[in-house]
């Protein structure tokens, strides 16, 4: 009789561990498609500020237009997104380095450093620049740690059970993208 209930105990414990380690799984994809989220947010913010620092830069640097189609050209191939995560990633490089451009032509014109409008725009970006890397660093660290449970004892065994895949890094992929957008003059 001590034996069923012993058994029992062990078929009870074994089913709550099964429940906690699927619910965890389940909530470690949640939060990390959550935190891609987060950065679409801030990487739709940077895209709507794009256009107002176009246009302020271009009332200063009228003779600039190379600079000025490279930045639109990149946000417009931003904004339509890519098929992989690492496209993605591509594309953000692509807009950082733009964004470069334009702020090294804005060294080039003194009375556009000190106009209002530009220096809001500035700090703007920089603090969207902020966000993107923090948005970045949250949602890597939430593919690692889905990724851990995933390829790890005993969970992998749940995992590849009930379809559960590691997910991709959001990653840097040029040493242009390590580079901060400097904004500052």
């Amino acid at each position: 009789m001590n034996i069923i209930y012993i058994f029992i105990g062990l078929v009870v414990l074994v089913t709550a561990w099964l429940i906690a380690a699927y619910n965890r799984l389940v909530t470690l994809r949640y939060r990390a498609k959550e935190a891609l989220s987060d950065i679409d947010v801030q990487l739709k913010r940077r895209y709507d500020l794009i256009p107002n620092l176009v246009e302020t830069v271009k009332g200063y640097a009228k003779h600039e237009a190379q600079v000025f189609e490279s930045v639109t050209n990149a946000r417009a191939k931003a904004l339509s997104g890519g098929a992989t995560l690492q496209e993605k990633a591509q594309n953000e490089n692509v807009i950082s380095g733009a964004l470069k451009s334009i702020f090294a032509v804005a060294e080039a014109y003194p009375e556009l450093k000190a106009n209002t409008n530009f220096l809001q725009l500035q700090g703007e970006l920089s603090d969207t620049e902020n966000k993107i890397q923090a948005a970045r660093r949250f949602y890597n660290g939430n593919v690692m740690e889905l990724n851990r449970k995933v390829d790890t004892f005993p969970t992998n065994l749940i995992a590849s059970s009930f379809g559960f895949l590691k997910m991709e890094f959001f990653g840097n992929l040029s040493e242009a993208e390590k580079e901060p957008v400097k904004v500052s003059f």
